[in-house]
Parts: C-alpha cells; sequence; structure tokens
C-alpha cells in the first residue's frame, strides 16, 4: 500500500514538473538570423532588460563590496587619483615645464574636475568589458539576461562618480567657484558622456570575453586618449592638435559637463549634440550586436 501511494506521488511531482517546464519560457535557437524578425528581437531585448533589474542589484552590491571590503583607504580610491594628478600637473605649469595655457577655472580645481569627469567615462568604458570578462564562469552555467552584467556596472559607475561628488563639493568650497542655474542640467551631460563610454565597451565586450587583449589594449588606448582630451589643457583653438582634439567625441561630453557645473556658459553646443547623438545611437546598435554575439561567446567559452 505504502508503495502504491509512494509511486502516485512521485508521478504527481513529475506530471507537475513536466507541466512548469512546459509552460515555462524558453529560448529556442534557429539556423535563421534574429534580425530577419526585428520587433521580435526588440521586444525581447526590452523584455530582458526589464527582467535583469534584481539580479543587477545583487551583482552591484556583491561587486561594490568585494571592491571596497579589502582595501584600507576603501572608497577614498575614487578621489585619490585626481587629486594626485592635480598636483603633478599644478606643480608642473607652475615651474614652466609645461606650458598649459589659461583656464576659467583656478588649474587645480580645473584639472581635479576634469580628471574626476574623464574617470567616470573611463570606467563606463571599462566596465561592459570587465563584467563580461568576469562572469565567463557564470555565463558558461547559468542562462540569465546578460544586461544584467552591464547595468551593474552602470550602477557601479554612478555609485563611484557619488563618491567624487564628494571632492566637487570641496573644490567648490575651496575655489569659491560661483553655482549657477545651469549646474542642475550638468547631470544630463554627464550621462551622455556615461553613454559614450558604454557604447564602445559594450561593442568590444564580446570579443573582450574571448580575448584578453582587448582588455590590455583599452589600457594602453586610455592612457593616450587622455592627453587628446582638455582634461589638463584648455580647448585649443587652432593647428592639428586643435583639430583632432575638437574631433574628440569625449571632448563637447567631457567639456560641457565642466561649463555647465561650473561657467554656465557652453561654448560648442553642436559639438555636443552631435556626440550626444553618437553616444545614444551607438549604443542602441552596440546592445543588437552584444544580443547576438554573446550566444556565440558563451558557445565558445564552454566548449
Amino acid at each position: 500500500m505504502q508503495h502504491s501511494q509512494h509511486n502516485f506521488r512521485r508521478d504527481q511531482v513529475s506530471s507537475q514538473t513536466r507541466k512548469e517546464i512546459k509552460n515555462s519560457p524558453r529560448e529556442v535557437y534557429r539556423p535563421e538570423s534574429r534580425m530577419r524578425h526585428p520587433l521580435q528581437l526588440f521586444r525581447a531585448m526590452v523584455y530582458d532588460l526589464l527582467a535583469s533589474r534584481e539580479l543587477a542589484w545583487r551583482l552591484l552590491v556583491r561587486d561594490i563590496s568585494a571592491k571596497y571590503r579589502q582595501s584600507f583607504l576603501g572608497i577614498f580610491w575614487a578621489i585619490i587619483p585626481p587629486v594626485i594628478m592635480a598636483a603633478g600637473f599644478t606643480f608642473a605649469k607652475g615651474s614652466g615645464v609645461v606650458n598649459l595655457g589659461n583656464t576659467e577655472l583656478p588649474y587645480p580645481a580645473y584639472v581635479m574636475f576634469s580628471m574626476t569627469l574623464w574617470q567616470t567615462f573611463v570606467e563606463a568604458l571599462n566596465g561592459p568589458v570587465q563584467a563580461v570578462t568576469s562572469a565567463k564562469p557564470m555565463l558558461a552555467r547559468i542562462n540569465f539576461p546578460r544586461e544584467a552584467l552591464i547595468i551593474a556596472k552602470l550602477g557601479e559607475v554612478f555609485f563611484n562618480f557619488g563618491i567624487k561628488l564628494i571632492l566637487i563639493f570641496g573644490l567648490f568650497l575651496w575655489f569659491k567657484i560661483p553655482i549657477t542655474w545651469s549646474v542642475i542640467l550638468a547631470p544630463v551631460a554627464l550621462i551622455h558622456l556615461v553613454l559614450l563610454g558604454t557604447f564602445i565597451g559594450l561593442l568590444l565586450a564580446p570579443m573582450g570575453a574571448l580575448y584578453q587583449d582587448f582588455s590590455m589594449g583599452l589600457t594602453l588606448i586610455s592612457g593616450l586618449w587622455l592627453f587628446l582630451t582638455p582634461v589638463v589643457y584648455p580647448v585649443p583653438n587652432s593647428g592639428v592638435f586643435g583639430s583632432i582634439v575638437k574631433l574628440n567625441p569625449v571632448t563637447p561630453l567631457l567639456v560641457t559637463t565642466r561649463e555647465l557645473a561650473t561657467t554656465g556658459v557652453i561654448s560648442n553646443p553642436q559639438g555636443f549634440w552631435i556626440a550626444s547623438l553618437i553616444a545614444i545611437l551607438g549604443l542602441l546598435l552596440a546592445w543588437i550586436i552584444y544580443r547576438l554575439a554573446m550566444p556565440f561567446v558563451v558557445e565558445r567559452i564552454s566548449s
């Protein structure tokens, strides 16, 4: 009698499990390209973006805790690099080693503020590659919305910038920088700067998960890119170097963010909107490429 009851329960559980598996959403891979059905692709992208919120939050908390838990200085590492950079260039400028021109802000404040914005851009640039690379074991074992990795890194970028606001507030108080109404628009320009970095990083993320060269190459390129961006010097008005700096898409976004937060006078609104359009449309394109490429990346790292 007990044996028959046990078989009945087992059959009942098996039947219920089969029903749950049948009714659960599944991802079906077909030989044809998903770009043949763009509406279905965008619907799936939006669904996974919304479904990834809770996982992204857990990953964000885990990454921030791991980053600062075993550090003596902790969150102060977010503001030390701009201070050191400003001290070095201020000393070089004051001693006449380099001639960097005049800035609209006191030079130490100019460099620290600009370096804070540059750091935020670089974190957004490296974030997607680092997220996918560090999550390779999880990607190989678990099927989850891949957007959670990118959202978690974006959250970390804005968390770190929140820490850097301590330095920015200190700059405004120490150097008595006047605050204008345009400061409330500065976060909009900052978001566009972050979107540009995320666009480039997301575009490189699938290949970065397969080859470490991309991560190391980004470090080298970022070092050169810094000196092509008006972080430690004002925007040049003439010459070949000035043209290169102005063609740099980071320049109008970083400069506009700095101007909105300080002087309130935007020197290149046209360049800002062009760079913003590149960032937004580029991010959408990179998201599509990321969606299409990640199944092949997971297949490669799983084999």
